[in-house]
C-alpha cells in the first residue's frame, strides 16, 4: 500500500469514489482495512448483499464454513487478546456448537440433530480446510505457526464483528482482534501496529457499508471491556468514501475524559 501526500492523496480518494460509484450498480464496494498483524492497509472488492445467489458463490461446504466460523469465534474470544490461536486448538474446534447456533431460532427445546456431514468431518478434512482457508486469506499463519484472522475476513466481516460485540480500536476503528497497547490515562486499548504509524500514514478506515454476513447471537468476550468506538456503518446503497482519518502519534493519544 502506498501513501500519498497533499493533492495526490485527494486524487487517489477521488478515484476510489468514482470506482465505488460504478461498483454500487452491481452492489459491490472497494473497501480498505488494516491488517492488525503487520500494520499494512489492504483494499478489496466485497459484496454488499447477502442473498441466495451470492451464497452459491462459495466453494466451501457447510461443514467447512462451520469450521471456519468456529475458528474465528475462538480467536476473538481469546482471553489474552492475542489475535490468534494455536493450530492444535484450531484443529480441535468442534462443529456441533455451530449447529446449535444455526437452529436455535428455529427450535425451542428438544435435542438438535447434528448433520452426518458434521459428525463425519475428519481431522484430515480439517487440516485440508485450514490450509485452504489460509491460502485464500480468510485466515493467516503467524511466524510461530499460530492461526490468525486473514485480510479477507477483516474486509468482509466488518459488520459481523460489530453485531457480535467485538470492540473497535479507538485509533483505526477496525475490530480490535489483536490488542497491543493500553492508554495510560483512560485504559483504552488499541493496536500496537497503529500506534507505531508515523506522521504521513493517511488511511481511510471508513470505506464501509453493510456486509453480506447476517447477524448472529452476541459472542460474550472474555477480555476486559473498554470504550466502544463510534460506528461508521453506512447504508447498503452507499458506495462513497467518508472523511479520512490521519493516523499519527499525536492522534493516538486518547483523552482520559
Amino acid at each position: 500500500m502506498c501513501y500519498f501526500a497533499g493533492s495526490q492523496q485527494q486524487l487517489f480518494n477521488e478515484y476510489l469514489r468514482k470506482i465505488n460509484a460504478e461498483l454500487s450498480y452491481v452492489q459491490f464496494e472497494l473497501r480498505a482495512c488494516r491488517n492488525q498483524y503487520n500494520g499494512n492497509v489492504y483494499y478489496g472488492v466485497v459484496n454488499n448483499v447477502s442473498d441466495d445467489q451470492s451464497k452459491l458463490g462459495t466453494k466451501y461446504t457447510v461443514p467447512q464454513i462451520a469450521f471456519y466460523k468456529g475458528i474465528v469465534e475462538a480467536i476473538i474470544q481469546d482471553a489474552e487478546a492475542g489475535g490468534c490461536i494455536s493450530s492444535t486448538d484450531a484443529l480441535n474446534i468442534r462443529l456441533e456448537p455451530q449447529v446449535h447456533v444455526a437452529t436455535d431460532s428455529q427450535s425451542q427445546g428438544g435435542a438438535t440433530q447434528v448433520p452426518a456431514a458434521f459428525k463425519n468431518f475428519s481431522m484430515s478434512q480439517k487440516e485440508k480446510t485450514l490450509e485452504q482457508l489460509v491460502k485464500d486469506q480468510w485466515l493467516c499463519t503467524m511466524p510461530d505457526g499460530k492461526i490468525g484472522i486473514g485480510v479477507r475476513s477483516f474486509l468482509d466481516l466488518r459488520s459481523w464483528f460489530r453485531s457480535n460485540e467485538v470492540p473497535a480500536c479507538e485509533v483505526c476503528n477496525e475490530a480490535a482482534v489483536k490488542i497491543g497497547r493500553v492508554c495510560p490515562g483512560c485504559g483504552t486499548q488499541w493496536h500496537s501496529s497503529t500506534v507505531k504509524a508515523e506522521s504521513t500514514e493517511d488511511y481511510d478506515s471508513n470505506i464501509t457499508s453493510q456486509d453480506p454476513q447476517p447477524p448472529e447471537p452476541s459472542i460474550k468476550r472474555k477480555r476486559k471491556s473498554y470504550q466502544e468506538a463510534n460506528a461508521d456503518v453506512v447504508g447498503s446503497g452507499s458506495a462513497t468514501l467518508s472523511d479520512r482519518k490521519r493516523v499519527t502519534r499525536s492522534s493516538a493519544r486518547l483523552s482520559a475524559n
